[in-house]
């Protein structure tokens, strides 16, 4: 069986997006060195950088021992606690440090972005730590709403950190979580997983390497939520769930496993599969009128959580 026609799929628009991302961060970039790697992906990075919106007060400040920049734009009680994609691999405050600062001008929210320690040199659970570790240090400092955020690697440990905050923190202080194509430990044996298996921007090939990595070459552990937020055994508790993803990338179908799991447990959650969208299309946002609706899905599930309202069927 012939796979997914992705001239079909992918309009002109983000394939000329496509086009300029792999001309500064090549599709084979796992085959690198880590240092390699991490060079060309912050290189590109720049590449796509927009500016910061005009009244955006920018800090970098640590928060539970690990590095942070936060974006104020108001006096907004709400903030966003956000991690970064990359694969546990590259990536920093530099890389999504437009991102934040959208996130935060089109909210009028605190944003605090946590550069948690990557992989190779911290395995797991050391990056998940971090996460935590800044996450309850934010939560002590920051008064009101908090809402977690996070792309790729990053909805990861923002799935990961609500799992882990029940009983632990105060339950109604999280007014939600968004996350952008995560990565939850869905089956690798069907859906996306095997539709998409080669899509643009990401491959399962990529998603070995990446999980190699981040173990340290052992096997992933089993049942741990920290891990794998799908791996858990119970989703009651969690808060409001916005997931977006995209279509044309193999880790789709978590959004929909993560958003079943949610309301079979009782909770809220809607999943947007964004249609012709790839792996790490936020960069598209300013290329792509396609992606430009996906931000602003993002833009606008963040607003709502904060502001404690489900405009959701």
């Amino acid at each position: 069986m012939s796979g997914p026609d992705y001239t079909r799929l992918i309009d002109a628009e983000t394939w000329a997006y496509i086009a300029k991302l792999d001309a500064a961060y090549p599709p084979d970039a796992v085959e690198m060195s880590i240092e390699g790697q991490r060079r060309v992906y912050d290189d590109m990075c720049r590449i796509f950088h927009q500016p910061r919106p005009v009244g955006v007060a920018v800090e970098d400040r640590p928060y539970g021992g690990v590095s942070c920049r936060t974006y104020v734009s108001g006096d907004s009680p709400v903030t966003v606690v956000y991690y970064h994609g990359g694969g546990f691999v590259v990536g920093g405050l530099d890389s999504h440090d437009d991102i934040c600062a959208e996130i935060c001008a089109r909210t009028g929210y605190r944003v605090v972005s946590v550069d948690y320690r990557l992989a190779p040199e911290t395995v797991f659970p050391g990056c998940f730590q971090d996460a935590w570790d800044a996450f309850e240090a934010v939560a002590a400092g920051c008064a009101g709403p908090l809402v977690l955020c996070g792309d790729s690697a990053g909805g990861n440990l923002a799935a990961a950190v609500a799992h882990y905050a029940r009983g632990r923190v105060d339950e109604a202080r999280i007014a939600g979580q968004v996350l952008i194509y995560p990565g939850l430990g869905g089956d690798w044996t069907k859906g996306s997983y095997v539709e998409h298996a080669n899509a643009p921007q990401l491959t399962v090939k990529d998603m070995q390497f990446y999980q190699t990595v981040r173990t340290g070459g052992a096997p992933p552990p089993k049942g741990d939520p920290r891990y794998a937020p799908l791996h858990d055994s119970d989703f009651s508790g969690l808060p409001p769930t916005v997931l977006v993803t995209a279509a044309c990338d193999p880790l789709s179908s978590d959004g929909g496993a993560y958003r079943d799991a949610l309301l079979g447990a009782g909770g809220q959650a809607v999943w947007f599969n964004e249609a012709g969208m790839v792996h790490a299309c936020l960069r598209a946002r300013n290329m792509s009128a396609r992606a430009a609706v996906f931000f602003d899905r993002v833009v606008d599930g963040v607003a709502a959580l904060g502001r404690r309202e489900w405009p959701y069927p």
